[in-house]
């Protein structure tokens, strides 16, 4: 009799927690953003729990927690209850740099996770102020080799996604190029604007509009492709340097372990979203392209990122600050 009723209670145990999974989610759900407040991916993060909100009926809300490569929001995230309420937007710098740039973590950023879905990537873009006497990469190769380590380049900071793009490009190209470091893409895409330096390699987003008001030339994408947004604009592999990739990228993570029907359901909704019109035209002006990849090809993508990163920051010494 009492293993009758072992039984029936595992039995429904088992059936109540399937039905808690199946109505979720029940009450507000959080994400986590590595970034301040009105940056592309807090924008793109606000478009996307706008939608979610709609479709599941419960506020999906955003909390901002900037700083170190993302790895303070994502420590927040990791180290969350597994129950789908509390999750993460992930970027190339939180899960693709950070870890291979700081010797301790407090996480794993592939085993404390559980990845839901890329929600989208945005290729970098090689840029110059108007002044620079160069109109494509091959004139921006001649002027480098003509004044080696005087060609200036600006980055987001050192170990910054840009930073990385720029020493892959300074190995695969063998450019002998004067990294300038900022604390920011803002900083730096301000000054190459303004003259003080000549180039950088940034997301899309962040040059978009002064690329359209002339005060930047864009001239390679860092994708295996054109993108859409900057069809003009030949990919760096085209202009001569093969095997070249660098893309900033988005996405939505859980901490390990929460119920595949969770994750199973937010990937579905991620899916939907980008269906949607209006996120689709937010993603076309921050320069973006969705992506909707499920979560078992998004934790390989992710552990693909890691290993090209680390081989980065080895082969250059790439300290963080």
């Amino acid at each position: 009799m009492r293993s009758i009723l072992k039984v029936f209670l595992l039995a429904s145990a088992l059936l109540s927690g399937g039905l808690v999974h199946a109505q979720y989610p029940t009450r507000p759900v959080k994400i986590v953003v590595p970034s301040t407040a009105g940056d592309g991916s807090d924008l793109l993060a606000r478009t996307l729990a706008k939608s979610m909100s709609e479709s599941m009926g419960q506020p999906f809300v955003i909390e901002n927690r900037p700083g170190a490569g993302g790895s303070i929001g994502a420590a927040v995230v990791a180290k969350s209850v597994s129950d789908g309420y509390t999750l993460f937007l992930g970027n190339g710098s939180s899960h693709g740099v950070t870890p291979g740039l700081y010797a301790r973590l407090p996480y794993d950023s592939v085993n404390d996770f559980s990845p839901v879905a890329l929600i989208a990537t945005a290729a970098n873009v090689l840029v110059v102020g108007s002044d620079v006497p160069v109109a494509s990469y091959a004139d921006f190769a001649r002027l480098a080799r003509e004044q080696p380590g005087r060609m200036t380049i600006a980055s987001a900071g050192n170990g910054s996604l840009s930073h990385l793009s720029v020493e892959l490009l300074r190995s695969m190209a063998r450019l002998d190029l004067l990294h300038v470091p900022y604390k920011g893409a803002a900083p730096g895409v301000a000054d190459v604007a303004g003259g003080q330096v000549q180039a950088m390699i940034i997301n899309i987003p962040s040059v978009m509009p002064l690329i359209k008001a002339g005060k930047l030339k864009a001239l390679a994408a860092t994708s295996a492709k054109r993108p859409t947004s900057l069809p003009e604009v030949p990919t760096l592999e085209e202009s001569g340097v093969k095997g070249y990739e660098t893309l900033a990228w988005f996405g939505l993570l859980a901490p390990a372990n929460t119920p595949l029907e969770i994750t199973t359901a937010l990937h579905r909704e991620v899916q939907k979203a980008l269906a949607r019109p209006e996120v689709r035209e937010t993603l076309a002006r921050l320069g973006s392209e969705a992506s909707g990849m499920g979560p078992a090809d998004f934790r390989a993508f992710i552990s693909s990122e890691i290993a090209k990163y680390s081989k980065v920051i080895k082969d250059a010494g790439i300290k963080a600050d």
